[in-house]
């Protein structure tokens, strides 16, 4: 299990992002097609993450999960690389539409938000194996006014399992206009933290970049930095 996570961090450190609170995205000419396929040249030299730790900060055991971005003028992508030892999905598939409660499920999720002056106002995206998807918009300071899942990003998805491989994919396309990124450039920052969920209760894996030292992923003091390159 050292091993696999040894030579995962290796792998990351060569695409020269290993950081403890930088999430760099590499800029992209145009646009592609969604694939969820992390050996396209789109996605294979792209910077990434690891999500290795749970919640508090404790090592997951077993392969972490990686998570890739890139960007072009209109979109921010996020590839999820998830290895698994089995799948737990919703009993229905709702692929094309959007999923209230995906997150009781094997999900992949972002939290990006944009202005550093109002951190608990940021908007969230989860995809599934099966390419389900749920985007929500968040505000900490009021709960009770937020749009929550009324909003929609117009963010696509496509999830892939290589059942082979024991691994599932799952790629994010979010305009930024949902961002609220008017004119994204190279080294603009924004906020994010990323995570996986994996399993059914009372055994689930909760996956973590930022550990946020807490039972929830909601804590945007704990995000890190997404910087477009």
């Amino acid at each position: 299990m050292l091993l696999l996570f040894a030579v995962a961090l290796l792998s990351a450190s060569a695409s020269g992002n290993v950081s403890e609170s930088v999430f760099e995205s590499a800029y992209a000419p145009k646009g592609v097609e969604l694939t969820a396929d992390a050996s396209t040249p789109f996605w294979k030299d792209a910077p990434r993450v690891l999500a290795s730790r749970d919640r508090l900060g404790a090592p997951v055991a077993g392969p972490p999960t990686e998570i890739r971005s890139r960007w072009t003028k209109d979109h921010l992508y996020l590839l999820y690389i998830c290895p698994f030892t089995e799948l737990t999905l919703r009993p229905e598939m709702t692929a094309g539409a959007e999923s209230d409660g995906l997150w009781h499920w094997d999900v992949g999720e972002a939290f990006i938000g944009s202005d550093p002056a109002r951190i608990g106002w940021y908007k969230e995206f989860q995809v599934s194996p099966r390419g389900e998807w749920t985007d929500l918009a968040i505000d900490r300071d009021n709960p009770k006014g937020q749009e929550g899942a009324r909003w929609n990003s117009g963010m696509i998805v496509k999830g892939r399992v290589d059942a082979g491989s024991k691994v599932w994919y799952g790629e994010m396309r979010i305009p930024f206009a949902a961002l609220d990124v008017a004119a994204p450039r190279a080294g603009a920052e924004l906020r994010i933290n990323v995570f996986r969920i994996a399993g059914a209760e009372p055994s689930r894996t909760r996956y973590v970049w930022r550990p946020t030292g807490q039972n929830t992923f909601h804590v945007p003091s704990a995000f890190g930095t997404l910087r477009l390159r």
